[in-house]
């Protein structure tokens, strides 16, 4: 067990990434709170899915910016080489022949902050996400 210095929090793994304190309670103190590099993407990233589905509502759920409608619709959070975007397996099973030049796993695809944001596509995952729950 690894206990966290700054917040006394114990954890698995050493040097955990983790939220010491109180957690952001909106997605920009969400993204002001990340290391500045990744904070162009996320705000990007968050602009073109608020674009998308203007009628979901935005808030913090897992300690992740969130859209939810009912449910939540589709996450994002940043890690060190890329950002991970959450809209759930069954979008990343509809939109696998597009996503292919980024690396996916069962409900995740990582958008790495070594190349351009495909925003259109973040928007019409988004959509659809909307649209199939």
């Amino acid at each position: 067990m690894w206990v966290c210095p700054k917040c006394g929090r114990s954890f698995k793994n050493k040097e955990q990434s983790h939220y010491c304190g109180k957690p952001p309670a909106t997605i920009e103190e969400y993204i002001a709170a990340q290391p500045e590099e990744a904070q162009d993407y996320l705000r990007q990233i968050n602009a073109a899915i608020k674009a998308s589905i203007p009628e979901a509502r935005e808030k913090i759920s897992w300690s992740m910016p969130t859209y939810w409608k009912g449910r939540n619709l589709i996450q994002f959070a940043a890690s060190k080489r890329h950002v991970g975007l959450y809209p759930g397996p069954e979008a990343v099973e509809a939109f696998a022949a597009r996503l292919t030049e980024y690396k996916t796993s069962k409900g995740t695809i990582q958008l790495p902050y070594s190349k351009p944001l495909p925003l259109e596509l973040i928007g019409e995952i988004a959509k659809w996400c909307e649209e199939n729950n």
